[in-house]
């Protein structure tokens, strides 16, 4: 008797578990929000935001039917809205809910609902005075005027840069970049666009100003001998899996900053290279776009106050034909910032680079590698990474590189550091990697150097690449950080990529690679620090 009395019990517990005979009475108002106005970050002309979400609140003790969840401006609205996982009334007939009307939403008492949101407007329709776009999400009821939330973003018109495409939606063809012969004489042809002076919707796409931003599909290309200029304020953003890449006869001439040098925080004059996310949230978000690549072999190509942001790789200079072809791409590069590349900052194969004044920080394998040999001089340069990993490096120096089955050396002619710091969060931020199967010159001197190295074996005690105090051809006044206390050099804060000096290090520097004003313009005429930065008290 008492097991069936059991059964009784749980099948009535299962009858009222099921229940469905809910009764919703009309809204009569009074639900709550989880904010007042819903901003959605800036986004650009014709391309859609991210996804922002509202929360509703029936604080009441009635299970309420909300007559009607709708955009204040109706179909028209460029809004589109999800509630609850619905997309609302079907309007133009397609069997898809199209966003903008709901119609008798149900919401249990004591419960919630959530709203998510989403915009793709242009300049057109936003106010001509701010470039805002809003618009309400209205909640109807019974009883008054309906309750409602304000939408607010920011338009901003852009620039668009993207393979031209002919053909059908059955068949489409896309605009192709010729980027030469690779090692088996075969030409690489890419899907990218070519930079035009004349190109019929943009006009002159090889010169790239401040007064709007850029917005690039796919790669960028600069073809045969042309030169792209890039203006001091321009902002230049890049959509997943794009880049831009500078032709192997073609030139790049980047001059930001100068005159008047940016302001540390504003980089108002700045050139800034960045994914086109524009929402906080991705800010400092590594990988969001590809790369800058420059192919180019010119004395012309020339960088000055650029900052790239969140690339895979930030610089990548090389050749297509990375074996056979015996051109050296070449590039100057002075008061620049690389932060937040998911793989390195700048990677060199065989390349010819001098750089003044660079600073980089928080890059998923290097923050520099110099590879596969080349000529390299660098001059007051900070290199950092505080990437969270136990194997990055700030610096890395190598004469090879290698394919599946073949390990390619080649000359490194020279890698010069001079007066720089080179620091880190792993003990050891900076490595050399020679390979001694072939006959090859290996030749680096670090010169008024601070440089973070402290092994936890001996395993660099006998290694002739690391002999900091007896080779005095290679390691003239190397200062090594072997604890966080030694030679610290305290920057301002790496979490944020502030790598300015927060206290006067006192290190002596060479004289003879000290004749320029630091990144912000300081001068080093007096006391001049390591690294890109001059302390300022």
């Amino acid at each position: 008797m008492r097991y069936l009395s059991l059964l009784v019990v749980l099948f009535v517990l299962s009858l009222s578990s099921c229940r469905n005979d809910f009764e919703f009475e009309p809204s009569t108002g009074g639900l709550q929000f989880s904010r007042d106005t819903v901003y959605l970050d800036t986004v650009f002309s014709n391309i859609g935001s991210s996804t922002y979400r509202l929360k509703v609140y029936n604080t009441s003790d009635a299970d309420i039917s909300i007559p009607q969840i709708r955009l204040a401006n109706g179909p028209t609205s460029k809004y589109r809205i999800m509630v609850d996982g619905m997309t609302g009334e079907d309007a133009d007939n397609n069997g898809v809910g199209d966003g903008k009307i709901f119609n008798n939403v149900e919401l249990l008492a004591n419960d919630s609902l959530f709203v998510f949101i989403e915009v793709t407007s242009d300049v057109a329709s936003a106010n001509p005075a701010d470039f805002l776009y809003t618009d309400k999400i209205e909640f109807t009821n019974i009883s008054g005027a309906p309750q409602d939330v304000d939408l607010v973003t920011l338009i901003q018109d852009a620039i668009f840069i993207y393979p031209q495409r002919t053909g059908t939606p059955d068949e489409y063809f896309f605009e192709g970049i010729n980027l030469g012969l690779d090692d088996d004489n075969e030409q690489i042809i890419s899907v990218g666009s070519n930079l035009s002076a004349t190109d019929p919707v943009n006009g002159n796409e090889l010169l790239w100003t401040n007064e709007k931003p850029y917005v690039i599909y796919g790669y960028a290309y600069v073809p045969g001998t042309e030169t792209l200029v890039v203006q001091a304020g321009a902002r230049v953003h890049f959509h997943a899996n794009s880049g831009l890449i500078v032709g192997k006869n073609a030139s790049i001439q980047i001059n930001g900053g100068n005159p008047p040098i940016s302001n540390q925080e504003s980089l108002e004059n700045e050139v800034i290279f960045e994914g086109d996310r524009l929402e906080p949230l991705f800010s400092d978000v590594p990988g969001q776009w590809g790369t800058v690549m420059i192919l180019s072999n010119s004395p012309l190509n020339s960088i000055n106050h650029l900052t790239i942001k969140n690339a895979t790789v930030g610089l990548l200079m090389q050749n297509i034909a990375t074996a056979t072809d015996t051109s050296i791409p070449q590039l100057t590069i002075r008061n620049s910032q690389i932060y937040n590349c998911s793989n390195v900052g700048i990677l060199a194969r065989k390349a010819n680079l001098t750089g003044e004044n660079l600073v980089g920080n928080y890059c998923g394998q290097a923050t520099l590698a110099c590879t596969y040999g080349g000529t390299y001089n660098f001059k007051h340069c900070t290199f950092n990474n505080n990437w969270n990993s136990s194997r990055q490096v700030s610096v890395l120096v190598s004469n090879y590189f290698e394919t599946i089955d073949t390990i390619y050396i080649s000359d490194l002619n020279a890698a010069n550091f001079n007066n720089c710091i080179i620091y880190g969060s792993n003990q050891i931020e900076m490595l050399l990697d020679k390979k001694d199967d072939v006959a090859a010159d290996f030749n680096y001197k670090f010169n008024h150097c601070l440089i973070r190295f402290n092994p936890n074996n001996n395993q660099f005690t006998n290694n002739p690449l690391y002999q900091f105090t007896t080779d005095t051809t290679r390691y003239v006044n190397v200062y090594l950080a072997t604890n966080s206390q030694i030679n610290n050099p305290k920057f301002e804060n790496t979490n944020q990529n502030k790598l300015w000096l927060s206290e006067d290090l006192n290190l002596a520097v060479d004289p003879l690679f000290s004749a320029f004003d630091d990144i912000l313009g300081n001068s080093r005429a007096s006391s001049p620090d390591l690294g890109a930065y001059q302390f300022v008290p």
